[in-house]
């Protein structure tokens, strides 16, 4: 079974996020931009990657995502600031 990625987006520096899992991070990431991706995203503006993590496995991926979306605001800010202290977009660095 292919491996999967799990990902939060921002609309800005601490501003609304988005957690999102994929097999396929680039092709799901542009549809976001391209505004063809989420309705929540389409809403508030939500284009920047801002953390990226890989899993061996989409079933590993999915339980991520499920535990990230369950977590704390404060503490999916922390996860992005300790690998991502600017909130750059990773977008270009995975595209």
């Amino acid at each position: 079974m292919p491996g999967g990625w799990t990902y939060i987006m921002a609309s800005k520096q601490r501003g609304m996020l988005y957690v999102g899992v994929t097999a396929y991070l680039a092709e799901r990431i542009d549809q976001h931009r391209r505004d063809k991706g989420s309705a929540y995203c389409r809403k508030y503006g939500i284009k920047p990657l801002v953390l990226v993590e890989w899993h061996d496995s989409i079933d590993d991926a999915i339980r991520r995502e499920k535990a990230l979306k369950a977590w704390k605001r404060g503490w999916k800010i922390e996860l992005i600031e300790r690998t991502n202290p600017d909130w750059q977009d990773l977008f270009d660095q995975i595209a």
